[in-house]
């Protein structure tokens, strides 16, 4: 889907970002690494435009040309599981409500053929809403392959699940089905994990070490996924190109382009295949196309690239060369679609459905877009499926 530039909205004026009083210990905690800017970060509130339309909620609002719309949240079981008549009968007669299993801490997400896996760091497990199959389970907590921290997340073109362990240092790698396959990493490999990439035929995995303030590790490493054997490292800690301050997560963008977040120099960089260094994106700041606190990054199949900002409180998206076109969401303690206060995990879909995590409301909201039929794709459950054809 390509998504021409659109022309950006004026900046807001600044307004005051500290939440209510059972807000204020968490929203301190945002703006601790945000100094520099002297503040919580804000964006024009394109929510709140969106919000003033009738009719579905669509991005970027009106008076410009849509380019996703809102489709669906996903917070728990029951967000994919049928209603048993039985049960359903059960609960009208008792006046019970309908149960689910919800998460607690999600962090970040991936999606394979309408299946999505969230990793929940509180619930030491993943948590998979299979939407055309109208089921939900997890992967991760029995042995052989139990998880204790699972962060960062990634699928490879067959479907099978590549998990980052915070705690145990290792990659967990999964069939689609959640069976333990195998596993890559120890304490003598890496100093503090935050994520892991594999390439679409799952030949090499790129684990993202973010290091820490004693840790001169500040890189990403390569493995073979069959053997585990390193294949090369890509940069050093320092604030030159090529190097990184505490790098978050890393995708594979068209033509085999590496692009890591480099959180700590509030910016996006780009490497060739071979691990060589291209460019560079984005700066520290209040405006679009700046960043605050840069977390997760996706891209689509046309090559634009999606990244999350748990400052902002939004996802960014840029041309394969750093572009901004446009971003989604905004920042509230009110909850609802497209509004986030803790925001982290963001993937994309082979459909081009933008997948992103909310960590405080415990929630993935789901984009569709515009140009895509809410009944096509494979983000639709099978008898809505059959029914279309």
């Amino acid at each position: 889907m390509k998504l021409p530039i659109l022309p950006l909205p004026r900046p807001a004026s600044r307004r005051p970002c500290l939440p209510p009083a059972r807000l204020a210990k968490r929203a301190l905690a945002l703006c601790a690494g945000l100094a520099l800017l002297a503040g919580c970060a804000q964006l024009p509130d394109e929510q709140a435009a969106a919000d003033r339309q009738a009719g579905p909620l669509v991005f970027p609002a009106a008076p410009d040309e849509p380019r996703f719309i809102y489709e669906r949240t996903l917070t728990n079981s029951t967000d994919v599981e049928a209603d048993n008549k039985d049960d359903a009968f059960r609960r009208m007669v008792t006046g019970t409500q309908r149960g689910g299993h919800f998460m607690t801490k999600p962090y970040a997400v991936a999606a394979h053929h309408g299946r999505v896996f969230v990793s929940d760091t509180a619930e030491r497990s993943v948590k998979v809403f299979d939407v055309p199959a109208g089921k939900f389970f997890t992967i991760g907590e029995e042995e052989p392959g139990m998880l204790i921290k699972p962060l960062g997340l990634d699928v490879d073109r067959a479907g099978r699940l590549y998990v980052a362990d915070a705690t145990q240092k290792t990659i967990f790698i999964y069939d689609r089905d959640g069976k333990f396959l195998r596993k890559i990493g120890g304490k003598e490999l890496f100093d503090r994990i935050s994520s892991v990439t594999v390439d679409p035929s799952g030949r090499q995995i790129y684990v993202v070490d973010i290091g820490g303030v004693k840790s001169e590790n500040h890189r990403v490493r390569v493995f073979e996924t069959a053997t585990g054997r390193h294949v090369m490292d890509i940069g050093k800690r320092g604030n030159g190109p090529g190097e990184f301050n505490l790098p978050r997560d890393m995708a594979i963008g068209k033509d085999g382009r590496l692009y890591v977040v480099d959180g700590g120099n509030f910016r996006v960089q780009v490497f060739n295949a071979d691990g060589s260094y291209r460019e560079s994106f984005g700066a520290v700041g209040r405006q679009l196309g700046n960043f605050a606190r840069p977390k997760e990054i996706a891209a689509d199949a046309e090559g634009n690239v999606y990244v999350a900002d748990a400052a902002f409180g939004n996802f960014q998206i840029f041309t394969a060369d750093g572009e901004l076109l446009m971003f989604i969401g905004s920042r509230s303690e009110q909850g609802g679609p497209a509004r986030y206060i803790l925001p982290s995990g963001i993937a994309v879909d082979e459909d081009g459905r933008v997948f992103f995590v909310d960590q405080w409301f415990a929630k993935v909201d789901v984009f569709r877009p515009y140009d895509l039929p809410a009944d096509q794709g494979f983000l639709v459950p099978r008898t809505v499926a059959a029914t279309a054809k």
